[in-house]
């Protein structure tokens, strides 16, 4: 949530259901690539020492790479799950509730992290500003969010109550962020459909098949799909000016 447009009780009771139920039990492909795409990032900078906030951490159960490189802080708005998590994961800070109205210290951290949080927030604009706020010079915002290309090519069940929901494409995506921070790279991961002819050609029992036989078709697959920009994830990392 932002600035103006405080969190009620109904979002914070479907985000603790929803961490507890499809997070703390598991984490899916999709999660999966985007932690590890972060994590390649944060790898490159050499730097174990980093102030680190988790933006959206829900289970927190990024928490611990993350902490692989340096002092990290997760907020969310799912009391209930950090709750246990803080017993999980003693080394790590949680703060619990809505960010837009959460008091941070501006040009704290070195990295923000912030995965599938921005398509269920009403001001994204002011979502955005806040996390740029709160960088230090230098500092990278690494963010995924739902590729909106990728999954109105899915079926997608309806918003819950207290789930809010605004998917954006990459140029939607550029736009929201160059005001703020420097865009450096912006690019989908994932392929996964649900209809159509790219359910086929995504299908796990076909992708088993062929990797046995033509693993490297699999691959390129992917690859192309993902350059066509219908990855399930947009992957952006910015730089604060």
């Amino acid at each position: 949530m932002t600035p103006g447009h405080a969190a009620d009780q109904t979002q914070t009771r479907f985000w603790n259901t929803w961490n507890a139920t499809h997070r703390e039990n598991g984490v899916v492909e999709v999660s999966r690539r985007q932690a590890q795409v972060v994590t390649d990032w944060l790898t490159a900078t050499g730097r174990r020492d980093l102030e680190i906030l988790e933006v959206g951490c829900g289970a927190c159960w990024f928490a611990p790479d993350l902490m692989r490189f340096g002092r990290y802080t997760g907020t969310d708005l799912s009391d209930e799950v950090l709750d246990r998590a803080r017993m999980r994961y003693p080394g790590a800070s949680f703060i619990a509730g809505d960010f837009g109205t959460l008091e941070f210290h501006a040009g704290h951290y070195d990295v923000i992290v912030s995965l599938e949080v921005l398509s269920h927030v009403a001001d994204q604009d002011a979502f955005i500003a806040k996390m740029a706020r709160l960088l230090k010079p230098g500092g990278m915002l690494l963010l995924a969010t739902q590729n909106k290309p990728a999954l109105l090519r899915n079926t997608i069940p309806p918003p819950q109550p207290g789930q809010l929901r605004r998917w954006v494409d990459a140029r939607e995506l550029r736009a929201l962020v160059e005001p703020h921070l420097a865009v450096e790279t912006i690019f989908s991961v994932t392929p996964q459909f649900n209809r159509g002819i790219l359910r086929v050609i995504n299908s796990h029992k076909l992708n088993a098949i062929a990797g046995r036989v033509a693993p490297p078709l699999v691959a390129l697959s992917k690859r192309l799909q993902e350059r066509a920009g219908l990855g399930w994830t947009l992957m952006m990392r910015a730089q604060k000016r």
